[in-house]
C-alpha cells in the first residue's frame, strides 16, 4: 500500500511489498536502542507537524501480557504500559512496569517522551490524591500529617 512512499523514503526499488520474513529480518538486524532513539525523534517531530488544531491527547494504558507468568517459577506476569497518540495512530512508546507500580511507569514514561503542550489521558488507577512526582515523596501513608511551610513572624 505504501510501496512508493517507502521507495521514496528510503532510496529502494521494491517492484512489490516486501514478504513477512524480510522485514522481520531486517527489524532483527537492528540494534533495539537505536530503534527505540528513532521512534523517539519521529514522535517528537510530531509536535511541529500536529494536523489537527487544539491540544494533542496521548492516550497511556497499562496491559498485562498474556502467557508471561510462570506458576512453576513463582513468576508474576509481565506488564507494559504504552503511549498512543490518537491523532497520528501511533504508539510512541513502551515502558515495562516493574513490580506493578503502573503509576510510576507512567511518570517515568512521560518524563522519558519530552512532549510538551500534550494532554495525557490515563485510566482512573492513575486518578489518586497522593501521588507525587518525586520517587521520596510518591506516595504518603493514610493519615500521614503535612508538612506545612513556616510562616513569617
Amino acid at each position: 500500500m505504501h510501496r512508493e512512499r517507502l521507495n521514496a523514503t528510503f532510496g529502494a526499488r521494491f517492484r512489490r511489498a516486501p514478504a513477512v520474513n524480510t522485514l522481520r529480518a531486517l527489524l532483527h538486524a537492528l540494534d533495539p536502542a537505536d530503534l527505540e532513539a528513532a521512534f523517539r525523534r519521529h514522535a517528537e517531530q510530531l509536535d511541529v507537524v500536529a494536523s489537527s488544531p487544539g491540544r494533542r491527547v496521548i492516550a497511556l494504558d497499562g496491559k498485562t501480557l498474556r502467557g508471561s507468568f510462570d506458576h512453576l517459577d513463582d513468576q508474576a506476569a509481565a506488564q507494559v504500559l504504552s503511549a498512543f497518540a490518537s491523532e497520528a495512530a501511533l504508539i510512541l512508546a513502551h515502558q515495562e512496569i516493574a513490580e506493578g507500580d503502573e503509576v510510576a511507569a507512567a511518570q517515568a514514561l512521560i518524563e522519558r517522551l519530552g512532549l510538551r503542550g500534550v494532554l495525557f489521558t490515563a485510566d482512573a488507577l492513575h486518578c489518586q490524591k497522593n501521588v507525587r512526582l518525586r520517587e521520596r515523596d510518591r506516595q504518603r501513608p493514610a493519615g500521614a500529617a503535612q508538612a506545612q511551610p513556616a510562616r513569617p513572624a
